[in-house]
């Protein structure tokens, strides 16, 4: 499988947003020394700006990141969006060159093709393979309800639910993608290299 980092609507999403903000950065600048204008209104506007364009290159780089390692990408998002629509919690990890067998505790094997009606179906809730996490490996869903090892890190203030913290922890010990959905919030978020990144659910391209 080749990289395909194009995703060409999103990345001039994303630069157009880029774009902006730098604007608005040197309208502030170029008031800055009027007594007459006081920039921490526009510079709350800026704050919201970057806020929207960290999610929207989350999503861009997502797609970068899987596109590598599955065929089933488009899948993923699909499963991800309607679970995040019905609030229904998921964590699903995508093994890139790292092996994680030795890092998880294997549930139960699957052994089938991604689809988001295979996802759908594993985290519904009620379903008892819903609260673990489910392994892929290139275009199958190798097995679910997996235990992962949670992190230690804290992040900032935040309280991160047992999900991301699995998300994070199974990202510092591989390079694998951990693409987790909240079922409090609904928000979908990944977690690579133990940083975990929002996703611009708004965005009808892919994420």
């Amino acid at each position: 499988m080749e990289s395909n980092c194009d995703f060409s609507p999103l990345k001039q999403n994303l630069e157009d947003g880029i774009k902006n903000i730098i604007d608005l950065l040197e309208i502030n600048l170029s008031v800055l020394g009027n007594e007459n204008h006081c920039v921490l209104g526009s510079l709350e506007d800026v704050k919201e700006h970057l806020l929207k364009i960290e999610s929207m290159a989350a999503s861009y780089y997502l797609n970068c990141y899987l596109s590598s390692f599955t065929d089933t990408y488009d899948d993923l998002s699909v499963a991800a969006q309607i679970l995040a629509k019905q609030k229904h919690g998921a964590l699903i990890v995508v093994e890139r060159s790292d092996s994680v067998d030795a890092i998880i505790q294997k549930g139960t094997t699957i052994g089938a093709l991604v689809t988001p009606k295979i996802l759908e179906t594993i985290f519904y809730p009620g379903n008892p393979l819903h609260d673990g996490a489910v392994l892929i490996r290139g275009n199958t869903v190798v097995s679910a309800a997996n235990v992962l090892p949670l992190t230690t890190v804290v992040i900032g203030d935040k309280k991160l639910g047992t999900r991301h913290r699995a998300a994070i922890g199974i990202s510092e010990k591989s390079d694998a993608l951990a693409l987790v959905v909240s079922e409090e919030t609904g928000k979908i978020s990944f977690a690579l290299d133990g940083k975990l990144y929002p996703i611009n659910t708004r965005n009808p391209i892919l994420f």
